[in-house]
């Protein structure tokens, strides 16, 4: 079986991480699996890039600038937005013609139009889309956040002018295309399933749940405690692209170090947290009432999880949850609130603690039963193998894709 993804990057961000690991999976079970993108960084002999510079800075370029004149010239919003108006043609890749199958992933600024994703369906090849946030089911966001237009029509986008009818308009070309394209939808969540469910876009659609792939045999899991801290330190892990990005959770990250710290005063003196990833208000680490060390930009994630006892997530939107599987294939304990996929991720209170959303006693008090758990950290490890190994995701897939053919 020939089948070829489609991700815009083969490296730059989770889907693409995700994509390419999906692709190895699936070459491990023998299919001849292959990616194209149009944002190429590795050198990985199975991934192409489509088009040619020209047309790909091309369909990057004229997408954001309709964008920018359509929402009154904001650039606050202009990359949380898109319309996928257009793309690159990959119908002519010589890989595409010659695959019996198509899985697509992030396709948005300028990999793939929606005329474009139609003449691939024109192809009559098989093609589930794994949806890696909420776009395929929203008219022009990622994320609706509080929003619920995408239940109805996108009347109202708050991301554009009053009265803009951008949203509404993507919306329902999106629902032509979804109407006469023979289209499987793949949410890497249950939450994110839910969400398409409702949607008036994909209400009516197949939508399966298959969680990323991961690479377990690639963590080590033994612990590695760091020669500058204390014998008897809590090291709690956390990280992003950007900490403080609102989504991410920093402001309950510091509510709940101030519950802990004025409740369990003696626990909270011996938590050290390690926080690796951006954070462009540097202020804010002050603002923490425990011991902690920011470590910016991270290569080697195991080795520092490895120095962890428990890895921490208070985000208030996940599609998914890479960082907690990094953590509990590194032995950690995910602590983390339940706004999103990582309820698929985490065990409630066997391997891990769900906290309600927003709830900074909570995030506290699963602090402290992660403390007080007996978790071996090869469990841990063992689980996330067990639920989320590549070849296991793969053999998922293509069960849709024998079914679809």
């Amino acid at each position: 079986m020939r089948v070829v993804l489609i991700n815009r990057s083969d490296q730059l961000g989770g889907a693409a991480i995700a994509t390419l690991r999906l692709m190895h999976g699936l070459r491990q079970q023998g299919v001849d699996a292959r990616m194209v993108v149009v944002d190429q960084h590795g050198s990985d002999q199975h991934v192409a890039l489509a088009g040619n510079a020209l047309t790909r800075r091309w369909a990057f370029l004229a997408e954001r600038l309709d964008i920018y004149l359509c929402n009154g010239r904001c650039r606050d919003t202009l990359f949380k937005i898109d319309t996928a108006t257009h793309g690159i043609d990959v119908s002519r890749h010589p890989w595409v013609r010659e695959a019996d199958a198509l899985l697509l992933g992030w396709t948005n600024q300028g990999m793939l139009s929606l005329h474009g994703i139609e003449r691939l369906a024109q192809l009559g090849k098989p093609i589930v889309w794994t949806l890696h946030d909420m776009w395929p089911c929203t008219g022009v966001c990622h994320h609706a956040y509080e929003c619920r237009g995408y239940l109805s029509q996108c009347a109202e986008c708050p991301l554009l002018p009053s009265g803009s009818t951008l949203a509404a308009k993507t919306l329902r070309r999106k629902a032509e295309l979804y109407s006469h394209a023979h289209i499987h939808f793949v949410a890497v969540s249950h939450w994110l399933a839910r969400c398409c469910r409702q949607s008036t876009l994909l209400r009516d659609q197949e939508v399966t749940v298959i969680g990323n792939p991961f690479p377990t045999s690639d963590y080590s899991y033994d612990y590695n405690p760091r020669p500058d801290l204390p014998d008897d330190a809590i090291v709690i892990a956390m990280g992003a692209a950007r900490l403080d990005d609102p989504v991410k959770g920093f402001d309950l990250l510091i509510a709940a170090m101030r519950h802990l710290h004025e409740q369990n005063p003696n626990l909270a003196h011996r938590v050290h947290l390690l926080l690796y990833g951006d954070l462009r208000d540097m202020s804010l680490l002050g603002q923490l009432p425990v011991a902690h060390t920011h470590l910016g930009y991270i290569t080697d994630i195991n080795a520092l999880l490895r120095q962890a006892h428990i890895v921490l997530s208070t985000s208030r939107y996940e599609s998914f949850g890479y960082t907690l599987l990094e953590g509990m294939a590194s032995g950690c304990i995910p602590v983390t609130t339940g706004a999103g996929g990582q309820a698929d991720i985490v065990p409630h209170l066997q391997g891990g603690y769900i906290a309600g959303a927003a709830d900074p006693a909570d995030v506290a008090q699963g602090i402290e039963w992660a403390v007080k758990a007996s978790i071996d950290r090869a469990a841990q490890h063992q689980w996330v193998a067990e639920h989320f190994d590549a070849q296991i995701i793969a053999k998922k897939y293509l069960n849709i894709i024998n079914q679809m053919s």
